[in-house]
C-alpha cells in the first residue's frame, strides 16, 4: 500500500517541517502549491525527499534573479507540474497550473481592465512584445514566469487528471476565479487544491455544484489528501482560524 500525498502550503522559505512530515507519514508524494522562496536551490532544500517532490510555482518564486535561478534553475525543474500532468506513485493523475492571474496578461473578470479579456493569448506571444532590455531566459520579463496565460489553461482542459492544484485559489473563495472550476470540470477532477491565499475555508457547501471537491492548504501547512476527499491536516497552516477550517474526515 502506498502513502499518502501531501499537499504544502506556501512554504516562503521554510522546508525542514516538509521533510519531516514526509517522513513521519510515509508519503508517495510531496506537492509543493507554490511561492516556495528557497534560500538554496530547490534540490539543496528538499534533497532527503528529492524522489517524492512535484510543485507549481508562486507568484513569489521570480521576484528576483536568484530567486528565479533557485526555482526554476534546479535540477527539480523537471517535478515542475504547471502546464501538465503526471502520474504519482499511488496512481493519482495530477495536474498543474502555477502562478497568477495578472491585468497587464490577464485577469479574467468582467470587472477587470479589458473586461476580462486577455492582452496576451500565450508566454510566446507576450514575449515577441517584451523589451529585449527584460527579456528572461529566452522569454518575458522575469515575474511572469509566475503568470498565467490563457493558452496554458487550453492547453490542460484537453487534458484528463484526477487532481488539478493551482497557486490561484477556484471560484469558491472570496479572491478566487471562476474559470478555474470550469477548467476542473473540464479535466474531471475529482479534488483540486490550492495555495497562495494562506488560509484553508470549508468549501464543502459548494462541493456537489461545482462537481469537484476543492481545498486550501494554509500558510505553511501540510495536509493528506486523498481522491474521495479525505483530508488529514498534518501540519495547521500558521494563520489557520478554527472558524474557517474545512471538516478532517480522517481519524
Amino acid at each position: 500500500m502506498t502513502g499518502p500525498v501531501l499537499y504544502c502550503g506556501d512554504p516562503h522559505g521554510s522546508f525542514r517541517h516538509i521533510i519531516e512530515a514526509a517522513g513521519h507519514a510515509k508519503a508517495s508524494a510531496v506537492v509543493l502549491l507554490g511561492d516556495m522562496e528557497p534560500e538554496r536551490p530547490l534540490h539543496e532544500e528538499l534533497a532527503p525527499i528529492l524522489d517524492k517532490v512535484w510543485w507549481i510555482p508562486g507568484n513569489h518564486d521570480a521576484d528576483s534573479d536568484e530567486l528565479w535561478v533557485r526555482v526554476w534553475g534546479s535540477k527539480l525543474e523537471d517535478r515542475n507540474v504547471h502546464g501538465k500532468v503526471v502520474t504519482l506513485p499511488d496512481g493519482t493523475r495530477l495536474a498543474g497550473l502555477g502562478g497568477v492571474f495578472r491585468e497587464t496578461v490577464w485577469f479574467p473578470s468582467s470587472s477587470a481592465a479589458r473586461e476580462g479579456a486577455p492582452a496576451f493569448h500565450s508566454r510566446k506571444e507576450h514575449a515577441r512584445s517584451t523589451p529585449r532590455q527584460d527579456v528572461w531566459a529566452g522569454g518575458t520579463h522575469r515575474k511572469h514566469w509566475g503568470t498565467i496565460y490563457p493558452a496554458e489553461v487550453d492547453q490542460l482542459a484537453d487534458m484528463r487528471a484526477d487532481v488539478l492544484i493551482t497557486h490561484e485559489a477556484p471560484g469558491y473563495h472570496p479572491n478566487g476565479f471562476d474559470i478555474l472550476d470550469t477548467l476542473a470540470q473540464a479535466m474531471g477532477v475529482k479534488v483540486t487544491v490550492h495555495g497562495h491565499h494562506h488560509d484553508r475555508i470549508d468549501s464543502s457547501a459548494r462541493w456537489a455544484e461545482q462537481g469537484f471537491r476543492s481545498f486550501g492548504v494554509g500558510l505553511k501547512g501540510i495536509s493528506a489528501i486523498d481522491l474521495d476527499g479525505n483530508v488529514r491536516v498534518i501540519v495547521p497552516g500558521e494563520r489557520d482560524d478554527a472558524r474557517n477550517r474545512y471538516r478532517t474526515t480522517w481519524p
